[in-house]
């Protein structure tokens, strides 16, 4: 059966990858899914946390690819309005990666830091952090500490 676990971390890592990434579903009930029906909590833990960390350094580095031209042109944003975001980016800075793991808009603060080019290696580590706290207390919450 150990098989059949490592399958389960597989999908874990994954489906937390694809929600911290371009799908959008819950991966805060992919993982509480997964550590009620796992004997090994450690390794959900360290699973879903790297899968979903991966799934938004992704998106962080999507956003850095992207232009003000495409922008203003796809999204139809005004440029003010792209300069005054950048003001909230400069003042909180890669702070602002705490707080990606927050449905629906932790995917736009990704982007949002990519595309504002952020510190790379201070962002990553704040996205880390970020998204291990998120499920560590989803661990709390469902009594398993």
């Amino acid at each position: 059966m150990d098989w059949l676990q490592n399958l389960g971390l597989l999908g874990l890592f994954i489906g937390n990858f694809l929600a911290a990434s371009i799908v959008p579903f819950s991966s805060d009930a992919l993982y509480i899914a997964a550590v009620l029906a796992s004997d090994n909590i450690a390794a959900c833990f360290i699973v879903a946390t790297l899968g979903n960390w991966l799934g938004s350094v992704l998106t962080y580095w999507m956003g850095r690819l992207l232009k003000w031209e495409w922008i203003e042109k796809w999204f139809r944003v005004k440029r003010e309005k792209i300069e005054k975001q950048k003001e909230k980016i400069d003042k909180y800075g890669v702070w602002m990666a705490l707080i990606v793991w927050i449905p629906f808009i932790g995917d736009v603060i990704a982007i949002a830091l990519g595309f504002y080019k952020t510190r790379p290696v201070p962002t990553m580590i704040l996205l880390l952090i970020g998204k291990a706290a998120r499920f560590l207390v989803w661990n709390f919450v469902i009594g398993l500490f």
